[in-house]
């Protein structure tokens, strides 16, 4: 069974890099090409809000409304990917969640939808 554990400071600083780690076991972050490795946060003002992934094979994509400040990589020797969101703000504090998230199709389209969720961490961007 796949697990994924958030993991990282729960306080930033404004203007600061915030930057979690998301631990995979159960699952290879390189060999599995069913699934998308993902970040998706949730405030109160915004509800669930998709910040990007990455793929089997090290290719990431961003929400265009975050994607100047965001970068995802993967760590493979250790199973791990990692969210770098740049000059955070206080508008940037949420619980941030890991996700493995795959496609289905339905109603004559693909999509994304969440296979596993981590069990979230909440992020403060205060001074």
């Amino acid at each position: 069974q796949v697990q994924l554990q958030e993991s990282g400071p729960g306080l930033v600083k404004p203007s600061q890099t915030l930057s979690l780690t998301c631990t995979v076991s159960g699952d290879s972050v390189t060999d599995n090409k069913e699934y998308y490795w993902t970040w998706i946060r949730q405030s109160p003002g915004k509800g669930l809000e998709w910040i990007g992934y990455i793929n089997s094979r090290g290719s990431a994509y961003y929400s265009p409304s975050l994607k100047s400040r965001i970068s995802i990589s993967r760590d493979t020797s250790k199973n791990q990917f990692t969210l770098q969101l740049a000059s955070a703000t206080p508008e940037d504090t949420a619980a941030y969640f890991c996700a493995r998230t795959g496609t289905t199709y339905s109603s004559g389209a693909n999509y994304h939808a969440v296979a596993s969720w981590g069990q979230g961490t909440q992020v403060t961007v205060s001074s």
